[in-house]
């Protein structure tokens, strides 16, 4: 009977890690290199078996396929521009094994400017039909503020256009570059434009420029939480119930915010009383999550615990960080940690001067 079993369970291992996922495509990359070289249907014998086993790992990984050349097949991990996901992509790209006949790329790279031609729409996206320029704000002077001209743009294709133009930018400046390096983008049309224009071929050395002037000006910053001052505020959200938050003040009035760029916001939904806040056996747990957090994200190494708001059953953690990787890793654990007491979820988004937090500092 065991033997009977043996033969007739085609039951495939689950995928709990990135050593599970890449002995699973080692066991399957001949069937794909053959597909991917023209033997076979690539969306069903291929992309139906690789998309289960990558939501099997985790949710947030998308991907590129193709042939290099004749003997060698790239697979592009992705995360579709979601800053959160970067991170497992590369752990994941950066735990594949060594496969003859295959490439493994983490996050779409950059591309040569020549080798940038879209077409969409009956609309074409390359360096002829797209310039820039940026802007520059005295009140935030550390912010890349972007306008992107396509000389095509009008008011009733402005929607296709700029997707257009996205996409372009994604392939020029590549997936971690355009998801990290500018903080505003808006696309016009020449019709619209109030500066000289800039070729678009200009834009990486532009950001390198910016970046690498970022980055000397506040290396080494830093900021100890250890005696600064903290506000409750209360107010009222729809229905009448209270919304309570407890903000560092000290923080919100830092004259170096932009040091700090990256926000992580933690949502932690509790069962909450009538009125929406936690009970004193919730309260602990919630209390024993944020010093969780406090423990592994701490000031010294570069992440400010902001505050925390808390209504309606719905508790938001806040830091703002040096860095998006650690954050990112950090809130995963946490969520996997806390599964059992809580539903949590995260995101990280880049706010060099915390506007999101203006509604807790008074006029």
């Amino acid at each position: 009977m065991s033997f009977l079993k043996k033969i007739f369970n085609t039951k495939e291992e689950p995928i709990n890690n990135y050593n599970d996922f890449w002995n699973w495509f080692q066991k399957n990359e001949k069937a794909f290199f053959k597909v991917l070289k023209g033997n076979g249907d690539v969306e069903k014998d291929f992309f139906n078996k690789l998309s289960p086993k990558l939501n099997e790992l985790r949710d947030g990984y998308f991907f590129l396929t193709g042939m290099m050349n004749d003997s060698t097949a790239e697979l592009v991990l992705t995360a579709d521009g979601a800053i959160k996901n970067i991170v497992f992509v590369e752990e994941l790209v950066g735990a594949a094994p060594l496969i003859e006949g295959w490439k493994f790329t983490a996050l779409k790279p950059a591309l040569g400017i020549e080798d940038v031609v879209i077409k969409m729409a009956d609309y074409k996206f390359s360096k002829d039909e797209l310039s820039f320029y940026y802007t520059e704000d005295s009140n935030f002077p550390d912010e890349i503020d972007i306008t992107v001209i396509h000389k095509d743009l009008n008011e009733k294709n402005k929607d296709v256009v700029t997707n257009g133009t996205y996409i372009f930018l994604d392939n020029f400046l590549g997936e971690l570059n355009f998801a990290t390096t500018i903080d505003h983008i808006n696309v016009i049309g020449k019709d619209k434009v109030e500066k000289e224009l800039i070729p678009i071929e200009k834009l990486k050395d532009f950001l390198i420029w910016r970046e690498k002037e970022f980055v000397e000006k506040y290396n080494g910053t830093r900021h100890n939480t250890e005696n600064d001052n903290y506000s409750m505020l209360e107010a009222q959200i729809e229905g009448g119930k209270p919304l309570v938050a407890v903000i560092n003040t000290d923080l919100l009035n830092w004259d170096t915010k932009a040091s700090h760029p990256w926000i992580l916001a933690i949502e932690v939904k509790f069962l909450g009383d009538e009125n929406g806040l936690p009970n004193d056996v919730y309260l602990g747990k919630l209390n024993e999550l944020e010093e969780d957090l406090l423990n592994q994200l701490k000031d010294s190494d570069g992440y400010l615990n902001i505050g925390r708001e808390t209504a309606n059953s719905l508790r938001i953690i806040y830091f703002a960080c040096k860095d998006f990787r650690k954050p990112s890793k950090i809130a995963e654990e946490i969520m996997f940690n806390y599964e059992d007491r809580f539903v949590i979820t995260f995101d990280i988004y880049k706010d060099k001067y915390w506007q999101s937090f203006n509604r807790f500092v008074g006029n």
